[in-house]
């Protein structure tokens, strides 16, 4: 039995079925965590706390950190 290629009109409609099964079937896409600023990341990896009192390192005053 001798074979036969597809017509340029079959693998067009071919190549778009296959097209449109994989859009439709493609898993959605993943939001990405909303990152933080690069003040935000700044203080955070410093641990800054607003309550923290800190002692001037010469002997002075305390202050608020």
């Amino acid at each position: 039995m001798p074979r036969r290629s597809a017509s340029e009109d079959e693998a067009a409609a071919i190549a778009a079925a296959i097209a449109r099964f994989e859009s439709e079937t493609a898993a959605a896409p993943v939001e990405e965590a909303p990152r933080a600023g690069p003040w935000q990341r700044a203080a955070l990896l410093e641990g800054v706390s607003a309550k923290g009192t800190v002692e001037d390192t010469e002997g002075g005053s305390r202050w608020l950190s």
